[in-house]
Order: structure tokens, then C-alpha cells, then sequence
């Protein structure tokens, strides 16, 4: 597929509908895209490869945009292989084409490939810059966002930020979906342990005249570029986005489910105007943990299990803890039938992770919901509540 971005910058990506499961773990029922530009100028460059289920579709575009003519660079902003798959073969088929990465990069690259590019490589730092006639491309280094070679790249002539997996969502090109949700799903689940680094480039960046992002998965964005800056603002400082409260449930045989719905039934009623409620067995943990971080509050309800936690609720706690997870008030719900330890261990997790207020109104569920835990409950939702300044 390829359509212009601006008269000379050509937009040589892929959409990826076959795809199941991105990073072999996060569900994409709109696939993915994988961006790859090329800016036509008197040199010739290709900003970044793609992943190699791609492939030959991807030469296809890029053969069709140059018209017969040669590359002379190819930028690599980023070497994770759903961009990078096909540097080597790319290097093969234009044997004149100059490789511009920075020092991180070109040590990483024979992880990846076979060969010797020494003699084809040029090694740029923070704010070197490159002509290419009427273009010149700079870049700035992104370390941790969110691999440590990772830089982005702006052209000055077009305005334009290369931003590397900066401002992607997932979801192909053709998807007709909003951008917040899945952005949302893709940034706290991909780069969200990275909120510092992400801060960095931001404030980096910032001193530039950007009309137009151009991230390596999702739409090129060209309209109200405020509002996606100040999304990435927003929860690379780990604030809440919105007020509301998840409640994500962990259940053997129900009960717990039923705990739960009923939880989320009392808060609603109590004016809460977003409840968002997770079956962790079930739901999609990516989208989870994506809520976790959109509202201000969370309940976590989890039946014992082994004496421990039922083990999708340890896995989603892991989950939020290597995310960074902070800076929320929470409430916990368990339920055991002889000896219930699953709030004890799911305060521990959360007195690991940072200002993370828990409320002190636990509510214990033996076996079954009683008519005095749902008065308890009323309790814990007030108590959540008020201290979330409801």
C-alpha cells in the first residue's frame, strides 16, 4: 500500500490482517501495521524495514515508489524485527545503499544478521544531521523507548517526526476505529514501563515545528497533533486519564465473579459514572491493564488459591508491577473458604509499587456472597470513593 504524506515523502508500509497474536501475546482483532516511508530526493532514503511476515508485499511498494531508481540510505530507527526483519536482504538487493543508525544500533546488528556492514554504515548522534537535497533529516536519540538503540528522526522541509514506535497503536491502516483506545492498548502494555524516557523525548522534541507524526505502526497523524502529544504527556507521568474505577476478578468457580459484579453494580449505583470490570481468566489482560492505568481507582477481587493468589490475579499484579504501575487508590475483595490469605498477598504486591494508596475496608467473602457482604461492600465502595475525592 502506498500513499503520499507530503509530495516526496511516500508511505511504503504493510497492513497485517493474518496476524493473531502481537509479540505473541497481545490480541490484535484489527491486526497490525507495519510503516515503513520513503522520502524522494535527490538521495534517496527509506525509513525502516518491516517485519518479515511482510516481506514481499513490502519490496513490492517500495520497488513501485522508486520507479527503478536506487536508494542511497536506509534509516533504522529501531531494530525490534517487526522493523527491522529485512535490513540484510535489503543491503543485498541495493548493495550501494548506506545503513544511518547510531552506535547502539550497529552493535545490536549482529544479533540479528549474518555479514559484515562496517564498510556501509554511518553512525549518527544526538542532533547530527543528514542532507539529502532539499531534505534534512536530524536525530535525536530515544534510549528505552523502548529498546536502547531506538532514536527518532525529524525533516526539517516537511515538518515531519519519524517517531518510531512513538505514538503507535494497534490495528491496521484500513481499521475505522478511533485512535485513543488502542494507542492507549499498545502504549501502557509496550512502552509504559518507560514513562521517564518517554518524558525525555518528549520535552526533547518539543523544541521542534512538528505538523505531522509518522510512528512505525498505526495512521500517520497530521490534525490536532496536541491532542496526541498531550495523551503521551499525560500517561507517560503515569496521571489518570479519567475518573473511574476497575474492578478486576479473579474466580475458580464464579463466586467471586458474582462478588464482584455485584461490587461494580454498588458503585454505579453510588454515581460512579465508569465501572470497568475484568474476568482475569477470561477478558483480554492487555486490556486490563490498559483500564488500570486510564482510571484512578481500582478493586482487586481474587479468590485463594493454594494458599496464594488465584494465578491469573498474581499474573495481572506481575503485569502492572514491571508496567510501572503507580500513583492510584485501590480496594481489595477476597474470598476463601477456610483460611483466605489473597488480600494480604495482593497488599504486599501493591506496598511494592509506588504511591499506591489501599484503602483500609477489605471485604473477606467465605465461599459464598452473604447479605452482610454486600453490606460490607457498601462500606469498601464508600470508603474508595471518598478517598478518590468522590
Amino acid at each position: 500500500m502506498n500513499f503520499k504524506v507530503t509530495d516526496t515523502i511516500i508511505y511504503a508500509g504493510v497492513n497485517d490482517r493474518t496476524i493473531d497474536l502481537f509479540e505473541s501475546q497481545y490480541v490484535v482483532p484489527n491486526g497490525i501495521a507495519y510503516n515503513s516511508y520513503v522520502i524522494l530526493d535527490d538521495k534517496i532514503t527509506v525509513m525502516d524495514t518491516v517485519d518479515r511476515r511482510a516481506t514481499d508485499e513490502w519490496f513490492k511498494n517500495v520497488e513501485d515508489i522508486l520507479d527503478g531508481k536506487a536508494p542511497d540510505y536506509l534509516v533504522v530507527s529501531h531494530l525490534e524485527p517487526d522493523h527491522a526483519a529485512n535490513i540484510a536482504r535489503f543491503a543485498e538487493k541495493y548493495p550501494n545503499v548506506r545503513i544511518v543508525g547510531n552506535a547502539k544500533t550497529f552493535a545490536m546488528l549482529p544479533q540479528f544478521f549474518e555479514g559484515d556492514f562496517t564498510d556501509r554504515q554511518i553512525v549518527v548522534k544526538e542532533g547530527d544531521e543528514l542532507n539529502t537535497g532539499e531534505h534534512t533529516l536530524s536525530f535525536y536519540m530515544a534510549p528505552m523507548v523502548h529498546w536502547p538503540e531506538v532514536m527518532v528522526t525529524y525533516d526539517s522541509k516537511d515538518k515531519v517526526l519519524f517517531s518510531a514506535d512513538g505514538f503507535g497503536k494497534f490495528g491496521t491502516l484500513d481499521t475505522d476505529e478511533a485512535w485513543d483506545c488502542e494507542a492507549r492498548r499498545y502504549y501502557f502494555n509496550i512502552v509504559g514501563k518507560y514513562g521517564v524516557q518517554v518524558q525525555a523525548l518528549l520535552k526533547k522534541t518539543s523544541a521542534l515545528d512538528i505538523e505531522i507524526i509518522c510512528p512505525l505502526h498505526g495512521p500517520v497523524l497530521k490534525e490536532n497533533l496536541g491532542h496526541y502529544i498531550g495523551k503521551y504527556d499525560t500517561w507517560s507521568k503515569y496521571e489518570p486519564e479519567n475518573k473511574g474505577i476497575t474492578v478486576a476478578y479473579a474466580s475458580i468457580h464464579g463466586n467471586t465473579a458474582e462478588a464482584a459484579k455485584k461490587l461494580a453494580e454498588i458503585l454505579t449505583e453510588m454515581g460512579e459514572e465508569k465501572v470497568s470490570l475484568f474476568d482475569l481468566s477470561r477478558d483480554d489482560m492487555a486490556e486490563a491493564i490498559e483500564d488500570a492505568f486510564r482510571y484512578d481507582g481500582i478493586v482487586f477481587a481474587s479468590a485463594t488459591y493454594d494458599g496464594g493468589l488465584f494465578p491469573c490475579m498474581e499474573s495481572y499484579l506481575a503485569h502492572l508491577k514491571s508496567k510501572g504501575y503507580r500513583n492510584r487508590t485501590a480496594a481489595i475483595m477476597e474470598n476463601g473458604s477456610w483460611a483466605a490469605t489473597a488480600a494480604k498477598q495482593i497488599r504486599a504486591e501493591l506496598e511494592a509499587m509506588k504511591n499506591i494508596t489501599v484503602i483500609d475496608k477489605t471485604v473477606t467473602i467465605k465461599s459464598v456472597m452473604k447479605d452482610a457482604d454486600i453490606d460490607a461492600m457498601h462500606e469498601m465502595a464508600a470508603e474508595l470513593r471518598k478517598a478518590l475525592g468522590r
